[in-house]
């Protein structure tokens, strides 16, 4: 059986997700498997690509029904039969060497519960880019040390993540019996990814980070997650989450992390810096949302 195991759910464009298809075929390591579940894209060309695929590690799975994303995220973990499960976004892409650097990664730490890759960022057209986002995630946040592998256990991976999520959901390889124990929390889809590991965390969990280039992160103005900035509901939901964890690290005895999820001071600087969009194109609930996200506690 393959140590790794890729899951990729779908809804979005179909040209994309061949790329991100290609992209796994075209891994060093050849043994794998890739499975894309399909959740009701109204669109049979995409059946009918698989359909013509003539590689036996890929498989095509359409949903009878839409399960959303979160649903289809769980509906991966249960499909999944490898030691290790990567949940690939179906619009990014993994370098030829990804199950070579995760490989490497695991052998070095095989107790993480979780392997977070160098990651490089693209736009809609595939050029690299680095919006500043993405400056502060890797220049600031991320771990220093320079290109040795970092471990983050407990308290320190908590307090981490909660100071700034810098890691890429889509990038990530996880101890599949992890997601198996921890699950999704209700209720919070949009901040879903960051509660999740922080829930890992909070059991004892580690993660490990090999700064080795070998995922490209597809980033794009009009993605949903920018729609949730002009809206409101990313704010809010930060908020709620942020005052879940604070509790929780209180609970725990961790103070450093209650602290840094109480003062939140990254999250308030990107609400600084997303003001300006949502002041020309965000909604008035969006505008105020952003507003109480700079300057509640």
């Amino acid at each position: 059986m393959n140590r790794v195991e890729i899951v990729v759910p779908f809804w979005g464009e179909p040209g994309l997700l061949y790329e991100t298809v290609r992209s796994v075929q075209a891994q060093t390591v050849r043994e794998w498997r890739l499975t894309v579940i399909d959740d009701c894209y109204p669109d049979p060309a995409v059946s009918e690509w698989f359909s013509q695929l003539d590689d036996s590690r890929i498989t095509y799975i359409r949903n009878e029904v839409n399960l959303g994303i979160t649903e289809n995220y769980r509906e991966a973990i249960r499909r999944a039969r490898g030691e290790y499960l990567t949940i690939l976004g179906c619009d990014d892409l993994l370098h030829p060497g990804y199950l070579e650097v995760v490989g490497r990664t695991i052998d070095a730490v095989p107790d993480a519960d979780v392997i977070q890759p160098g990651v490089q960022v693209i736009d809609e057209h595939g050029t690299p880019v680095l919006p500043l986002v993405d400056r502060v995630k890797q220049r600031m946040l991320a771990p220093r040390g320079g290109k040795g592998i970092a471990v983050l256990r407990g308290e320190r991976m908590a307090t981490s993540l909660i100071r700034g999520d810098w890691l890429y959901w889509p990038s990530l390889t996880f101890r599949t019996d992890t997601l198996r124990r921890i699950d999704f929390r209700d209720g919070l889809p949009i901040i879903q990814d960051l509660a999740l590991l922080m829930d890992i965390a909070f059991e004892g969990g580690s993660l490990a980070y090999n700064p080795t280039p070998a995922f490209s992160y597809r980033r794009h103005g009009g993605s949903a997650s920018q729609k949730t900035l002009l809206d409101g509901r990313r704010f809010r939901d930060e908020r709620t989450y942020y005052a879940e964890a604070g509790a929780l690290a209180r609970a725990m005895g961790w103070d450093r992390t209650q602290r840094t999820a109480r003062l939140r001071v990254m999250s308030r600087l990107h609400g600084i810096a997303e003001l300006p969009g949502v002041l020309r194109h965000g909604t008035r609930a969006g505008l105020q949302s952003t507003l109480a996200h700079i300057f509640a506690f």
